[in-house]
């Protein structure tokens, strides 16, 4: 994914001129913005994975238990069956194998270690032409197919974009979801973040124009414009690196920055609208399959983690989640630990000691305190 800038370059070869009547440069505004985004997305990507590449393979053994439209529910489980977890991956820009990176760098494995011995993933997958139509919706009920698949009530692990679908999904069916964890998690759009600003600042029909520009598909590789890749893979996965011993690791983050999904354009203008522009979840406003939902109807026990480094989903808004919750003070666990955006997903310190505690925590009957900074 790498670090996120709002302050994209200026397309060359414009010629436009700010206009000098200020009544005008509200639509001057709009069609800067526009041309910007026109810009980008009519540009190759110069990290391009052939088509012919075999996928990368997975780094913990699992198998695909449920084939759905919008999604692989994929079973790492092991050893005799136990409370299930199920870990609700990010749809936005990156596959779900960020959760099973690499060895050393899997929070399925630091999660198989603490002893859980049934987790399941949401590997969702890449929009095609006919899912172009598809919302928010789509993926809420798919979410509950896999979920009555693996035996509720289950704890539920949503990171970044998985998180805020994990969260209207036990807010929509609070008896299927035993605990919650929020990993990098935005919920309110309220709280200032460069992502929440590029959002607001562009117009609507900016973004509606990539979703026209893809025939009603988000294209993954064009949205990666939008990031740079971060500049320093070893504060992303925390460990120092050798460009000798570790060529296979780097290679490999390489491959996976590159390798984008595509989104539904319903999909992603619901979100840009819905979430990012009228913030419904954390107003309370959000209809989820038809019934309005709130964070407040969230009672259970809930885990925050957050990055003091996150550049897309800054600590502020990450912990702001707390005070929106139904869920009593003394069952909301938040952890602040030293990392960014994707380091709370790959880094290997991070790896090592917030998820630890993130699994002896869902292993207790009640909450177990842990130090509001790791």
């Amino acid at each position: 994914m790498g670090e996120f800038s709002d302050k994209p370059a200026r397309p060359t070869g414009s010629g436009a001129a700010w206009p000098h009547d200020p009544t005008l440069w509200p639509y001057a505004a709009t069609r800067f913005a526009m041309d910007a985004l026109f810009w980008w997305a009519g540009q190759g990507s110069d990290q391009a994975v052939s088509p012919d590449a075999p996928p990368l393979p997975w780094t913990t053994p699992n198998k695909i238990v449920l084939e759905l439209p919008t999604m692989r529910l994929r079973d790492f489980s092991r050893g005799p069956p136990g409370r299930p977890r199920l870990i609700c991956g990010p749809f936005a820009l990156h596959s779900t194998m960020i959760a099973d990176f690499a060895e050393g760098h899997s929070i399925i494995a630091r999660l198989l270690e603490g002893g859980l011995d049934r987790i399941y993933l949401t590997d969702w997958r890449s929009a095609s032409p006919d899912m172009r139509f598809l919302g928010i919706d789509h993926y809420l009920a798919d979410l509950n197919v896999a979920i009555d698949e693996i035996g509720p009530p289950v704890d539920l692990i949503g990171l970044c974009q998985g998180g805020w679908l994990s969260l209207l999904y036990a807010a929509r069916f609070p008896e299927k979801v035993r605990r919650l964890v929020l990993a990098g998690t935005p919920v309110d759009a309220s709280v200032d973040s460069g992502l929440a600003r590029l959002v607001r600042s562009a117009p609507q029909a900016a973004f509606e124009g990539i979703v026209e520009s893809g025939g009603g598909i988000v294209r993954g590789e064009h949205i990666l414009r939008f990031w740079s890749r971060a500049s320093d893979t070893e504060t992303v996965l925390q460990r120092s690196l050798s460009p000798d011993a570790d060529r296979e690791l780097l290679a490999r983050y390489q491959r996976w920055h590159d390798e984008t999904v595509d989104l539904p354009g319903t999909y992603y203008l619901q979100v840009v609208h819905w979430i990012y522009r009228e913030n419904r979840i954390a107003n309370g406003t959000f209809v989820a399959l038809g019934r309005a939902v709130s964070p407040g109807d969230v009672k259970i026990p809930v885990f925050l983690l957050a990055g003091s480094d996150d550049e897309i989903v800054p600590a502020p808004q990450a912990m702001a989640t707390a005070a929106r919750l139904g869920t009593p003070a003394a069952d909301v666990e938040c952890a602040v630990v030293p990392s960014s955006h994707l380091g709370l997903y790959l880094g290997s310190r991070t790896l090592a000691t917030a998820w630890p505690r993130i699994a002896h925590w869902l292993q207790a009957e009640r909450a177990v305190p842990v130090a509001a900074r790791l």
